[in-house]
């Protein structure tokens, strides 16, 4: 027998609870995602006082929330490779090492637009 699904309002709550009991678990579990979100905590009032144009503001605060979604998301591929066996496997090394790519490629690109920003809004 098919399980009934929640549709309209009722799917969104349900999806919204399982969105925020993600991001408790990332931050209880996740001592990555807790500096990153603290990071974005410190960073967003500078994106404030550095952004000249709004598109500044959101591009820098677009890319303190692309580093969060990009750690949540390896988080979620380290779980699941935990869960599956601790003992070693190089497609488990791979997962792992590539979700930690991803996450180093979107700090560089944090870093990135963070710096063009500065340098272009108020160097030049």
């Amino acid at each position: 027998m098919k399980e009934k699904k929640n549709k309209g309002f009722l799917r969104f709550t349900h999806t919204l609870s399982y969105s925020l009991s993600g991001i408790k678990s990332a931050w209880k579990f996740e001592e990555s995602f807790r500096q990153e979100m603290i990071l974005f905590i410190i960073l967003t009032p500078v994106a404030c006082l550095i952004g000249v144009e709004m598109i500044d503001f959101i591009v820098l605060i677009g890319s303190l929330w692309f580093l969060l979604i990009v750690e949540l998301i390896n988080s979620s591929i380290e779980a699941v490779v935990d869960r599956v066996g601790l003992e070693y496997n190089h497609l488990s090394k791979r997962a792992k090492d590539i979700g930690s790519a991803a996450v180093m490629l979107a700090i560089i690109l944090t870093i990135f637009i963070w710096f063009v920003v500065i340098y272009y809004r108020h160097i030049t």
